[in-house]
């Protein structure tokens, strides 16, 4: 690895882990007047959809009005998230936010008619899920250690599967390749499943899909679990390795939610519904519910979330840029 890879991917994984916000007691000061609309800029089944109707349920007791979960998609989430943009900074309308949405997709598309940096505000971390290195069983790797021999081997002769140009399922996978130094072909595909779908086939023979949406085929025996990218290992595969212990720590990465609102959001909407939503993540119950779905219930202050993105933007701009990740 030369000296000015070695410094570049330094400097990309320059983002500091995100520390536990324990919450505290605030006086209400704000309380919505009607229900409150939870829009999720991705289609309903996956992980975002899931955490934001988990915990929907459990916010609406503490607010006192219903929370209703809108699925907008299109655009890779950025009709979503304009329609938050847009929507009256009062505190009854929050969004999801994902890594892709907030700190990818900016870097993305040149004629986003918002920021995100600007145009939302902070509310709080909302869960965190790692993305798993699966193989196709005809690949001649039974572990990390072996797969990287492999494609060192035969640079270019494999190729991954991601859910399309831009998506967490291409960009952690080229942070992958670049901090291991291979070269392995993207395919990129409409959606996360059919690329899972043909990494089963093995049409493509390896995924860094995330673990929600792989779990159930790596149970299966359909696909090979190699190492999983979040800082420990996944509770759901306590055997299999992180990225960090088979030499390749930079390449740590986790796809994450938050909850935001719009930008002029009143002080006091945003302080109730931060204390509502870090109490509601810190219920076992709704721990318990996000953990089945292969993610970990993360809260944060708005300022500590703030800094999160800030910094991912940083980071995840400067693989788009290295990678020439570009969307059409």
């Amino acid at each position: 690895m030369t000296a000015h890879r070695r410094g570049l991917i330094a400097a990309m994984l320059a983002t500091p882990l995100m520390r536990p916000w324990p919450g505290r007691a605030q006086p209400a000061g704000w309380s919505p007047s009607r229900p409150v609309r939870f829009v999720v800029p991705f289609p309903a089944g996956g992980a975002t959809d899931v955490v934001a109707r988990v915990l929907g349920e459990r916010v609406q007791e503490r607010l006192g009005q219903p929370v209703v979960v809108e699925n907008r998609t299109g655009a890779g989430g950025n009709v979503g998230v304009e329609s938050v943009v847009r929507a009256a900074p009062d505190g009854h309308t929050i969004l999801m936010g994902t890594t892709g949405t907030l700190t990818v997709n900016p870097h993305l598309y040149a004629s986003l008619p918002f920021d995100p940096a600007k145009d939302l505000a902070p509310v709080s971390m909302a869960f965190a899920t790692d993305h798993v290195l699966i193989v196709n069983p005809n690949v001649p790797a039974r572990t990390a250690q072996e797969f990287l021999a492999l494609v060192r081997a035969r640079p270019g002769q494999l190729s991954y599967g991601s859910a399309g140009a831009g998506s967490s399922t291409h960009t952690v996978a080229e942070l992958f390749k670049m901090v291991a130094g291979v070269d392995i072909q993207h395919v990129p595909y409409r959606g996360s499943a059919p690329a899972l779908n043909d990494t089963v086939a093995g049409t493509v023979q390896v995924m860094l899909d995330q673990l929600p949406s792989a779990i159930g085929q790596i149970r299966a025996g359909t696909v090979r679990a190699l190492a999983v990218t979040g800082p420990r290992r996944s509770g759901l595969l306590p055997d299999v390795p992180t990225v960090a212990e088979i030499g390749l720590a930079d390449a740590e990465a986790t796809s994450w939610g938050a909850v935001m609102v719009p930008t002029a959001t009143p002080a006091p909407a945003i302080g109730r519904l931060n204390a509502v939503v870090v109490e509601a993540l810190a219920v076992p119950a709704v721990q318990e519910r996000l953990a089945q779905a292969g993610a970990d219930a993360v809260s944060s202050s708005p300022a500590d979330l703030a800094e999160r993105i800030r910094a991912e933007t940083e980071k995840w701009g400067r693989v788009v840029r290295a990678a020439r990740i570009t969307v059409n």
